[in-house]
């Protein structure tokens, strides 16, 4: 006669729950950055400034402050914002898990090391979503108390979805950086240096030159048209300003819905004469809001995309030393 004897047998858990299980680890990781927590605090005072600012000069000026129905949809983090964010999520998501030595036992868990890059991604996805809700409930309260009842609050959803995709331009930037050096501090300081590079040529670019057609085509601000021209050749400094740049697909999202066949005319700084208010613009070409926006968002996939692949096969090959 044969005994057969069953025994219990450990199962293995689903790629689900292993999942979840390395995104709630990367949330925990974050949140207790105290890094984030600061950045998160800063984001919270100038919003708050933004909102009081206006206040305290209408004041002082004795003038009545003008309302502004569509200060929520038009309100976000902002280039450096998006940055910020990005650095802080980012800097060290995969570096620091190599220079803290944590990536040992993380990869001795039955996970593969595509899993953990995905749950990270999707980590930061969470947090950049719960930031920004938050921040936009506070300014759109801020906002109907100092500028009046807030309208077009059906697109703060698409401005989140902007905002996000604006901030994953950069944190994937700075992934790559990491993923490829192993060091936060080398992470940090270039997509620094990346950043404040375009920060600062690319206005130069946009008004003394005529070339600025290429800045479409790289992460940051990207060049500055205006929606409104003046009589003849003549561009007001004060016409509402449009940026092409992956920084400003919320704003462009809503310009675009709002009204669609807006253009929008880009100009180099012309000649400067004694007497003139302000500087002559001589405008170099025309597009339409359409044209921008689309554009603005397949630069920001194609740059996520591709510095993510990077990132992610550059954590696959990357060599564990325990």
């Amino acid at each position: 006669m044969v005994t057969i004897t069953q025994g219990k047998q450990r199962t293995r858990p689903s790629w689900i729950t292993r999942f979840w299980a390395v995104v709630r680890y990367e949330m925990l990781w974050n949140i207790r950055k105290k890094k984030f927590i600061g950045v998160l605090i800063v984001a919270f005072v100038f919003a708050t400034v933004g909102l009081a600012l206006p206040v305290i000069l209408s004041i002082a000026s004795g003038e009545t402050l003008s309302l502004n129905p569509d200060y929520a949809v038009t309100s976000g983090a902002g280039a450096l914002g998006f940055f910020l964010f990005a650095l802080v999520i980012a800097m060290n998501s995969i570096s620091g898990e190599f220079e803290s030595g944590t990536i040992v036992p993380l990869l001795t868990k039955p996970v593969s090391r595509t899993t953990v890059f995905l749950g990270k991604l999707f980590a930061a996805f969470i947090l950049l979503l719960v930031t920004y809700t938050v921040l936009f409930v506070y300014t759109t309260i801020g906002g109907t108390i100092v500028y009046g009842p807030q309208s077009n609050l059906h697109l703060v959803p698409l401005t989140l979805l902007g905002n996000i995709l604006s901030t994953f331009v950069w944190m994937s930037i700075v992934l790559a950086i990491g993923s490829l050096s192993k060091s936060s501090l080398i992470a940090a300081l270039a997509s620094f240096g990346v950043f404040i590079a375009l920060f600062i040529s690319a206005p130069i670019v946009s008004v003394f030159t005529g070339q600025a057609g290429v800045l479409a085509y790289v992460p940051g601000s990207g060049a500055t048209g205006n929606l409104n021209v003046g009589q003849g050749n003549q561009i007001t400094l004060n016409a509402s300003s449009v940026s092409t740049g992956t920084d400003s697909i919320a704003p462009n999202l809503v310009n675009y819905i709002l009204d669609p066949s807006k253009n929008v005319t880009f100009s180099k700084l012309g000649s400067f004469t004694p007497g003139q208010q302000s500087p002559e613009m001589i405008p170099v070409y025309t597009e339409p809001l359409s044209l921008i926006l689309l554009r603005s968002i397949i630069v920001a996939i194609a740059y996520t995309v591709a510095f993510t692949v990077i990132a992610w096969f550059a954590f696959k090959r990357a060599q564990v030393l325990e």
